[in-house]
């Protein structure tokens, strides 16, 4: 079952609060622990009016979640991030909160933004784009009035395709508020649709929900209150009525649930109210706004003090047309304490929408989609407990100061700098970064340079080396962080983004050695699609691999997808399928999968297979029909260096996939490289996923 389902509107007004409060009801009873979150609540500020939803549904349900924590950014936080060109922040702080409400609760309902003011122009892709990073299933809300208007069914529609071509499930879709009266006309609206399959409800609109408070006149107004504050909460205003007639007329036409203004001139009329008001069958009306400065004093006021059945009486600077214009354009809200809307709304939900049916839709939901945000943020989660310490020898590279300040301020591993300890320093300052509790050595300057200088002697002096060779190459920053690895000062290593691939990984090799059972260090990159996660090797180190490095490159391979939760289903990529062809290329990797089937044969391993019949499930079952891996292949092992390189890039481009990475593994101890071209984020990863092969080698 979907752990979470993401309430969207079409557009503002929709009575999407009314939705959300069933929504919850509806999860309450069958799941019982629910949580409420919004990404983007409406607002220039925080600290200003609390989120009316936010507020409400926390206090109806009694949910255990500050404030705070129930939503990541305002409209214009959000309009800001967006128009600077940090859209990937903006989702990266939304996946941080919801993931922390997630946590705590067994699910979690999502309410989409609210289409209003300057945002509104992003929104329908923004919220697409939150509900895809958080894996959860649409449920569209859409203005039951605008359906069989301009174009039949042409704004559900619009919506759904908007939702679709973000790759999020649409799950159903709610028309509220459908005019009662053209509740018949529904089926033929349907049936213009283009997605007919959809499962629409419609909930019929109700006057009460619609109908202002009095305490939202009066806020609307800026209106000064006289007698009965304390009914502001529990009259709605459900018609409106001027007393610009005489008595006689006006008091006729009077209904109940009527708001009545009356201009200053008019205080007959008053008095007539009054009267009606105190008679024996009194007119139950809302309230009473007094236009044009008009209020109540003197004698006035005394008489009104005597009035039995009186009601809120408001008092406007403006004019009659002015204040009933501003009535008119009230948009009544479902907030915190109006228990008749909150109950009617509940109500409708539950009677006019198959709650069993829409629960069975979130059984089958779960989308299994994995995005690149979703795969990033799960890596800096599991990276931060437990703990590791990981050395960066280019210290003193601007990239890696920035990366540094991100990865001890979201506590994702603890930090060395190796390098010129006085200029990082200064670095640090000059950049104005703040690297709380980061460790800067001077490689020659520090307390184990002497002891590090003797064991790489030992280490190597079958190999021709010299006490004087090693103090020199142990100078070397690369070589010093190596060996904090090898002795455990640091539990892994991250370099690159000025040395060479060489330079990074020759030292891993001379001391800290491959994993006993192995005999090639491999790297692999983690290619994140829009949807999903695939494991490419070896795409960096081997040139020209054997067929028993091949194998070996694909166990290790799968294993390293385990790590990064990955299920490994292997490919072992040839211009080949099968028995379809032959040569020495084809040999070798026929080879390879046996080899492999052996080392691990608990992994399901495919091979030779070429690519399209290892992804395509249409060409899978043509080629290899009875194959656990063609068709959906989450590890694909390249037959040299060549194809890899250029297949992880192609890849890259023009799918537009984030591909992390190179993950080096065969080590007994994590040391990974960086690309010279890596960018801030390319290092945090990296600092992440060595992270997490330190806590596997535990």
């Amino acid at each position: 079952m979907s752990r979470n389902v993401y309430v969207s509107a079409t557009d503002a007004s929709s009575g999407k609060s009314a939705i959300a409060l069933g929504v919850m009801e509806m999860m309450v009873k069958k799941v019982g622990h629910v949580g409420f979150f919004r990404p983007i609540i409406a607002g220039d500020r925080r600290g200003a009016e609390p989120d009316n939803d936010v507020t409400l549904i926390t206090s109806h349900f009694r949910l255990d979640l500050p404030y705070e924590q129930a939503f990541a950014y305002t409209s214009r936080e959000a309009a800001e991030l967006i128009r600077a060109g940090k859209t990937s922040a903006l989702l990266d702080g939304i996946l941080a909160k919801y993931n922390a409400v997630a946590a705590r609760f067994d699910f979690v309902v999502c309410e989409g933004s609210d289409f209003e003011g300057d945002t509104s122009a992003f929104e329908f892709n923004i919220n697409a784009e939150i509900a895809r990073n958080i894996d959860a299933p649409v449920l569209l809300v859409v203005d039951g009035h605008k359906i069989g208007k301009h174009g039949q069914m042409a704004n559900l529609d619009f919506a759904v395709q908007s939702f679709q071509d973000g790759d999020c499930k649409v799950l159903a879709a709610i028309l509220n508020r459908f005019p009662a009266d053209r509740i018949d006309e529904l089926p033929a609206f349907l049936r213009t649709a283009r997605y007919p399959d959809l499962p629409v409800f419609a909930i019929p609109e109700d006057p009460l929900l619609a109908a202002p408070m009095m305490s939202e006149v009066a806020q609307a107004l800026g209106a000064e209150t006289f007698y009965r504050p304390d009914l502001l909460d529990s009259l709605q205003a459900t018609s409106y009525s001027v007393a610009d007639s005489s008595p006689e007329i006006f008091l006729s036409q009077l209904r109940d649930g009527a708001l009545l203004f009356i201009s200053g001139d008019r205080f007959g009329n008053l008095l007539g109210v009054m009267l009606k008001l105190n008679s024996a069958k009194p007119v139950n009306i809302a309230g009473i706004v007094l236009t044009n400065g008009f209020k109540p004093s003197g004698a006035v006021g005394a008489l009104l003090k005597e009035v039995k059945n009186m009601v809120p009486v408001l008092s406007v600077p403006a004019t009659t047309f002015e204040a009933v214009t501003a009535v008119s354009r009230l948009h009544s809200r479902i907030y915190p304490g109006a228990t008749r809307k909150i109950t009617s709304a509940l109500a409708l939900f539950e009677s006019h929408v198959d709650t069993q049916k829409l629960v069975d839709l979130l059984k089958t939901a779960k989308t299994g989609v994995v995005t690149p945000k979703m795969f990033e943020f799960g890596l800096i989660q599991r990276a931060q407990s437990p703990r590791q310490r990981i050395v960066l020898p280019e210290g003193e590279e601007d990239r890696i100061l920035y990366a540094a300040e991100q990865v001890l301020l979201r506590g994702i591993a603890d930090v060395v700098l190796l390098g010129n300890e006085q200029k990082i320093r200064n670095k640090i300052s000059h950049l104005g970064l703040n690297l709380p509790g980061v460790d800067v050595v001077q490689p020659v300057q520090s307390p184990h340079f002497r002891d590090f200088v003797a064991t790489y002697y030992e280490l190597r002096k079958e190999k021709g080396m010299t006490p004087d060779m090693a103090e020199t190459i142990m100078a070397d920053a690369s070589y010093f962080g190596t060996m904090m690895v090898y002795k455990g000062l640091a539990d892994g290593m991250v370099s690159g983004s000025v040395n060479t691939t060489a330079h990074t990984v020759r030292p891993a090799l001379q001391f800290i050695r491959t994993k006993p059972g192995f005999s090639i260090v491999s790297s692999v990159f983690l290619m994140c699609l829009k949807d999903r996660v695939l494991v490419y090797g070896d795409c960096a180190i081997n040139p020209n691999p054997t067929a028993q490095q091949l194998a070996e490159i694909a166990v290790t391979s799968a294993r390293t997808a385990q790590t990064f939760g990955v299920e490994p289903r292997v490919a072992m990529l040839s211009y080949s399928t099968g028995a379809s062809g032959g040569g020495a290329d084809v040999e070798r990797v026929r080879e390879a999968t046996e080899l492999a089937r052996r080392m691990a044969p608990e992994l399901p391993i495919e091979g030779p297979i070429q690519y399209d019949a290892a992804v395509d499930a249409g060409v899978a079952r043509t080629k290899m029909p009875d194959s656990k891996v063609a068709g959906r292949a989450t590890v694909f092992i390249f037959p040299d260096l060549n194809t890899g390189n250029n297949t992880y890039k192609a890849v890259q481009r023009s799918a537009g996939a984030v591909a992390i990475g190179p993950v080096i593994q065969g080590l007994r101890k994590p040391v990974n490289d960086l690309s010279r071209g890596c960018t801030v984020v390319d290092i945090v990863n990296t600092v992440a996923i060595t992270a997490i092969q330190a806590q596997a080698e535990k």
